[in-house]
């Protein structure tokens, strides 16, 4: 799959914040007066963005920063996205066991419960090798000769949610570094941002209009700092019980 990575970005805009802006126009309720206006309808993509947890940026004007801000709005959106998916794939796997009464993020028990359920046909172990972890199923008694049945849709389940929790887990760690990197220059660097702000704008007016944007993704921008930490903690954990469910160190 060919995309552009905004962790890439996110490295090339750390190391030189002179890059002309790349950013797409956006749509006219995030740009201009209206964006800082609180007379806004309630029903604009950027609250609706805000209200479901999505990072959403204003324009400050200034074709640098703008590009950053937009790099980490897509990047920690990326990441949630792939934090969700782990969180899912958890559940479903949960309630395929029945073991939804476990309210965190375990995954042991249910690979217990797999393991008991297919013992008398099955030999069933996680496996793990670096940060990805499978499902292993080999029939009782099969030396790897013989045509084998195909798996119980059952079992074929189970694999396919653990190996969807291992694949977004890894890609939620993966999306933190970057991000928290340009995050931590970003919050140290507010008063250099406010000065480069100050000189794009033309009129008092409109530099008031934009230290409020300026002002509003700073917000956001510690929002997505506690956010991707909590995301990051959390795929870390499943990677440690997989680790100890399958005796490897990390």
């Amino acid at each position: 799959m060919n995309y552009r990575d905004p962790g890439k970005d996110l490295t090339s805009a750390f190391m030189s914040l002179q890059r002309q802006s790349l950013l797409h126009p956006r749509p006219p309720e995030l740009n201009g007066a209206e964006s800082a206006r609180q007379t806004r309808p309630a029903n604009t993509d950027a609250q609706i963005g805000r209200r479901i947890g999505r990072l959403v940026m204003r324009r400050v004007c200034v074709p640098e920063l703008d590009q950053m801000f937009s790099d980490i709005a897509e990047t920690f959106n990326v990441q949630q996205q792939h934090y969700e998916s782990m969180a899912r794939h958890i559940c479903n796997l949960q309630q395929h066991c029945n073991c939804t009464h476990n309210d965190n993020l375990a995954i042991s028990e249910c690979v217990r419960m797999i393991r008991e359920e297919h013992m008398a046909k099955y030999m069933v172990s996680l496996k793990m090798k670096g940060y990805d972890f499978s499902l292993c199923v080999v029939p009782v008694g099969s030396k790897g000769e013989s045509e084998e049945e195909p798996l119980s849709p059952r079992l074929r389940l189970a694999q396919d949610e653990l190996k969807g929790m291992s694949e977004s887990a890894k890609a939620t760690m993966s999306k933190g570094t970057a991000l928290q990197e340009l995050i931590g220059w970003l919050l140290r660097s507010k008063d250099q941002m406010a000065e480069q702000v100050k000189m794009a704008a033309a009129t008092y007016q409109e530099q008031g209009r934009l230290n409020k944007n300026l002002e509003e993704n700073m917000k956001e921008v510690r929002r997505a700092k506690e956010l991707s930490l909590k995301y990051r903690q959390q795929a870390e954990e499943v990677f440690t019980e997989a680790a100890q469910i399958t005796g490897t160190s990390l």
